[in-house]
């Protein structure tokens, strides 16, 4: 069924309703927000403070050397899970779906938000019985709470930098992130989301 932007807004305890099983009450229900973003290759620019009057010199990375974050937040419950990976596939796909599964409490049920790239809906993924998929209309980035936790990250950690190799990448990524849970107020603050509660 195709949803538009609004409806999706509008409905959205009937759509969660029509994608968890018959047995999960609403009350059970934890709202997730996934997405991913590539760090390092041809790494981006930001503002930095400066001596009035100077153009100080920027580094920005030249090398097409990357890792991808698998990040997802669940605002109202202030939880957050990831992984690093080298490649955005389904095999890494299904690695990230069973860390999500891990972190959502016993007697809980996780629908998590997604958007329709490929590797996102194969058929190979096999779904954890703790969580059900919620995809969002096409070309709508702007209702995924997860971007703006890249946002963040990236101004704070991966911006006018170069890395020597993927593993630093790496290791920046998980600093980054860990750097954002151990405030969890920050995840609810940056990620709830009106529309998306259900009670």
């Amino acid at each position: 069924m195709k949803v538009s932007k609004i409806l999706l807004k509008n409905q959205f305890r009937e759509r969660v309703l029509e994608v968890i099983p018959a047995d999960v009450s609403l009350e059970q229900v934890q709202v997730w927000f996934q997405d991913e973003t590539r760090i390092g290759q041809q790494g981006s620019l930001s503002r930095l403070w400066a001596k009035k009057g100077t153009r100080p010199r920027v580094v920005r990375q030249q090398q097409f050397m990357y890792q991808y974050i698998y990040g997802a937040v669940c605002p109202t419950e202030q939880l957050a899970a990831a992984i690093v990976a080298p490649s955005a596939n389904s095999a890494t796909m299904q690695i990230h779906l069973e860390e999500i599964s891990h972190h959502i409490p016993e007697g809980k049920h996780g629908v998590v938000i997604m958007d329709r790239a490929s590797w996102h809906r194969n058929q190979i993924l096999r779904i954890p019985i703790n969580i059900s998929i919620l995809y969002l209309p096409p070309y709508s980035p702007e209702l995924n709470a997860q971007e703006p936790v890249w946002r963040i990250l990236k101004d704070r950690f991966f911006n006018n930098r170069v890395y020597q190799s993927t593993e630093e990448i790496a290791d920046v990524a998980c600093y980054a992130w860990n750097s954002l849970i151990h405030n969890p107020h920050e995840i609810s603050s940056l990620c709830q989301r009106d529309w998306a509660k259900l009670y």
